[in-house]
């Protein structure tokens, strides 16, 4: 039972807010909402620790900029970002910044679930630290040129059109390097192959994969 793992909520939005607590509830999450990040990080620092479902389009404070302010309080969860379709460039941004997952909408209750759960293996496992740097390296030299290049593309934050464009490719062939690419990689989103192209790029395998320090 998941009775004592706790979701935090941040959205403006009040609909996405009750589907997804009706979700998470019924999966036995216990949830609390927050209408925005500025009224998250007024309890954040003494609330309960769980996982963080974070709106990246919110007035006032976006959730890249929650993110970072989580990090300068020293709030330490982890971090999903829900983000709009084909917001590739934020959902970099967000991994950059510390987040173990994000989900683009509109997305399905299995996938949402998921991601959650991954959330918590991280909060409770540290899997992420697990992972050394010289293991992510051995995972990318797996890759063929092209599936690397596609790769590099994706950190960037660039869309299978744009990709397909500088490589001078079809989106549809990207595609099929990408799906390549992840099997290789033994993963099952794109959040977690960014996550080894981060991990290897770190000078030592101490440094966590993400940290507040990779801001960009």
């Amino acid at each position: 039972m998941n009775h004592d793992k706790i979701v935090h909520i941040v959205d403006d939005d009040d609909s996405v807010r009750r589907s997804v607590a009706f979700m998470l509830k019924h999966a036995g999450y216990h949830v609390e909402n927050h209408l925005s990040g500025i009224e998250f990080l007024k309890v954040a620092k003494l609330a309960p620790r769980g996982c963080v479902l974070l709106d990246v389009r919110m007035p006032e404070m976006d959730g890249i900029q929650v993110q970072q302010e989580m990090a300068i309080r020293g709030v330490d969860m982890p971090v999903i970002v829900l983000t709009g379709h084909g917001d590739i460039a934020i959902a970099v941004k967000a991994m950059r910044n510390g987040a173990v997952n994000f989900i683009e909408k509109p997305y399905e209750k299995e996938e949402l679930l998921r991601a959650v759960d991954e959330a918590f293996q991280h909060l409770y496992q540290s899997h992420d630290k697990g992972m050394k740097s010289s293991e992510a390296k051995i995972r990318l030299a797996s890759l063929t040129g092209r599936e690397r290049d596609v790769l590099n593309g994706l950190v960037a934050g660039y869309p299978n059109k744009t990709i397909a464009y500088d490589l001078g490719i079809s989106p549809r062939t990207v595609e099929i390097y990408r799906a390549n690419m992840m099997e290789k990689l033994r993963v099952r989103s794109l959040s977690e192959a960014l996550r080894i192209a981060f991990i290897a790029d770190q000078k030592t395998a101490e440094t966590p994969a993400i940290s507040a320090e990779n801001l960009v």
